[in-house]
């Protein structure tokens, strides 16, 4: 797991960021419900399009939340799966 950006001086962009002050396993997640305070604070973040430039999510095989998203291997998890399979039941 690459923490190098939670070591990031303070006046980078990184101290803009909504998820400052979260654990590494919150923003390092890979499950959406250990995610969700991150995803959540992405919501409202100043610098998700700086965020996603950074970490490259989708060159660098990232797992984590970055600009909004929850990743595992560099692939967007898709987060409504339990909302398709409940519509599905109906």
């Amino acid at each position: 797991m690459d923490l190098s950006l939670l070591s990031l001086p303070s006046d980078t962009w990184t101290a803009s960021a909504a998820c400052v002050g979260l654990p590494p396993e919150t923003v390092f997640a890979r499950d959406p419900e250990t995610a969700a305070p991150a995803l959540h604070a992405c919501a409202h973040c100043p610098v998700r399009r700086r965020c996603e430039e950074t970490v490259a999510p989708a060159d660098t095989w990232f797992d984590g939340v970055s600009a909004g998203r929850l990743w595992h291997n560099g692939r967007p998890v898709r987060l409504d799966r339990g909302r398709e399979a409940a519509g599905r039941a109906c």
